[in-house]
């Protein structure tokens, strides 16, 4: 009998979109006075074009998450349409964002409450805002949802309270300053120069945008795509708008300042409606900073998830407590949180660089794996497609903001964006290289062993057979290819696909075989001719009587002991009668 399937509770709209709104919504106490700082009266201006390019984007990540509903964002794009190390550097890039984006929000968070309690030790506070956030996300993410929620409308309306505020003050006396502003010389003289690193900049205001992708799993049918129109109007309304206001309500130099940069709503609540209004603006920037990092949790556990069932973190990674969060993923995200937070002393702005760098290049890359699922997944069904224009067009743009960014001059004596990105970029790399190559690797230790103490031949028989049995077990894993019929090219583009991106010896040739239908003629031979042709891996060929559809795939996950994320299949047409998100998380690899 086939297996049954558990039943999780899914999020909503509402709840999917607070999750992810969090972080992109509180972009905006620090991205108006960001593009300020680079692009002086015409910052409102980037920040539309910022909302541009996300409607943009909208398309391109509605049409490939559309197409393959899986967790991963970026990782799993290029995973379906690429190889599996392109996929591990997306996700090397989207794990360094996430945590980039948990530690910067935690400690400005603690900075915005220290506003109102001075006494408060900043290290120290920050460690326990990401404790209590990774006990949250260990809680579950229906749990984490309904935190999220309260965060997320208590922001809207401590923002909206502010514009109400600010539209009476300048009914009142007149947005002179705006145009006073508006006139000034533009610093350094190059209007285009001022656009150009205001737009850089202010594209962090749309960090978090990609982290609904990372979740979708846990999304109801159809929230994922609102999510992302939820989110494009958050920030299209209330990023340009804050900076106009800013405009109107103070001179420029003073926007440009050190204390207007780090605190501005705080400095506009207490400009239109006094202290208790910056009260309440210092009390809802802490919360919705705080809610930035229970988006990081969030995102990083479904991308950390997916990458273990792939074989490319450790297996350690899976175990899940009662309530179905991956427990030990979530607590070694936040030891590594922690452990950036003391290595930078507290002076977090050192990982701007790799924020941004991160980020943006993901956006990139989400493009790419639009363009590489519309040239090799042509025929695989999708809600919605984005136009080929507005796919370059998006790609463009992230590569000139990308660009921006590395060549921006830091203040002071801090090391360029790039410099930094690189001293964390670089580490995590080398780890997800060594994982994907972990069987040549140890042959080559085990080489190296024979050489070194090659007198010693008794102590290395044992520590062959150690080394051998790890290699073993490695190998052992075995992986299924569902074929639809004997055309050896694309029989053979399987075989060669596994080999070169996963570590095994064995793989199992499947074909459902329905009453009433012929099993193609040519198809054992074909197999026959591949075990000849790849004498190293165990090819074996199985008919499976039935109709290939979901369960089938369950029961035979079930009953070979085989994750199903190790079974691959061809790209279907449109007349294929199942979603992809309904075969439980199949790979597409031709």
């Amino acid at each position: 009998m086939e297996p049954k399937t558990k039943i999780h509770k899914k999020l909503n709209e509402l709840e999917a979109t607070a999750i992810s709104g969090n972080d992109i919504s509180s972009s905006v106490l620090y991205v108006s006075a960001l593009s300020i700082a680079f692009a002086g009266q015409y910052a409102w201006i980037t920040l539309l074009i910022v909302s541009v390019v996300l409607f943009l984007f909208r398309k391109i990540y509605g049409e490939v998450v559309g197409a393959l509903p899986l967790n991963g964002g970026a990782y799993n794009a290029l995973l379906n349409t690429t190889s599996k190390s392109v996929a591990s550097f997306a996700a090397t890039l989207t794990i360094l964002s996430y945590m980039a984006t948990a530690v910067i929000s935690a400690n400005e968070a603690i900075h915005y409450l220290h506003h109102i309690i001075p006494s408060l030790p900043i290290i120290i506070s920050t460690i326990v805002l990401l404790s209590i956030f990774a006990v949250l996300a260990i809680g579950g993410i229906t749990e984490s949802a309904k935190v999220a929620i309260g965060i997320f409308l208590f922001h809207l309306g401590s923002l909206l309270v502010l514009t109400v505020f600010i539209v009476i003050f300048l009914i009142n006396n007149g947005a002179g300053i705006f145009f006073e502003n508006w006139h000034l010389p533009i610093e350094g003289g190059s209007i285009t120069a001022a656009i150009f690193f205001g737009f850089a900049a202010s594209m962090l205001g749309v960090s978090g945008f990609e982290s609904s992708a990372n979740f979708v799993e846990e999304q109801k049918a159809g929230v994922f795509p609102k999510t992302l129109r939820n989110m494009w109007a958050i920030v299209s309304i209330i990023n340009p708008l804050m900076a106009v206001f800013a405009l109107a309500l103070f001179a420029l130099p003073m926007l440009q300042s050190d204390q207007y940069q780090n605190t501005l709503l705080i400095e506009m609540g207490n400009h239109v409606g006094g202290k208790w209004v910056a009260f309440l603006i210092a009390i809802d920037a802490f919360l919705v900073l705080s809610g930035a990092v229970l988006t990081s949790f969030v995102g990083v556990t479904g991308l950390l998830e997916r990458m273990t069932l792939d074989r490319i973190m450790p297996q350690f990674f899976l175990k899940k407590n009662k309530k179905g969060s991956s427990y030990r993923i979530i607590l070694t995200f936040l030891l590594l949180a922690v452990s950036v937070l003391l290595i930078t002393k507290g002076n977090v702005k050192l990982l701007a660089g790799v924020y941004t760098i991160s980020f943006l290049s993901v956006m990139a890359l989400f493009g790419i794996g639009n363009i590489l699922l519309k040239l090799r997944r042509s025929k695989l069904p999708r809600p919605e497609r984005a136009s080929w224009i507005s796919v370059i067009l998006a790609i463009v743009a992230v590569i000139f903001a990308l660009a921006g960014n590395i060549i921006m001059t830091p203040k002071g004596d801090a090391p360029s964006n790039l410099a930094v990105f690189l001293d964390y970029f670089i580490p995590f790399m080398i780890f997800i290289i060594i994982m994907l190559n972990r069987t040549i690797l140890l042959k080559a230790i085990l080489g190296f062993i024979h050489y070194l103490f090659k007198p010693f031949s008794k102590s290395n028989f044992k520590t062959d057979k150690k080394v051998l049995t790890i290699i073993e077990k490695i190998n052992q894993q075995e992986f299924v290819f569902f074929t639809k019929g004997d055309k050896i090219e694309m029989l053979n583009k399987a075989i060669l696909y596994i080999r070169e991106n996963e570590h095994t010896k064995n793989v199992k040739i499947v074909y459902v075989h329905e009453k009433g239908t012929e099993i193609p003629k040519n198809l054992y031979q074909e197999i026959e001719f591949l075990n000849k042709a790849y004498p190293d891996i165990n090819i074996e060929f199985v008919i499976e009587e039935g109709k290939f559809n979901p369960e089938k795939i369950r029961y035979l996950s079930k009953k070979w002991n085989i994750p199903i994320n190790f079974m691959f299949i061809g790209s279907p047409t449109e007349k294929f009668p199942y979603k992809i998100e309904e075969l439980g998380g199949v790979r597409l690899i031709i």
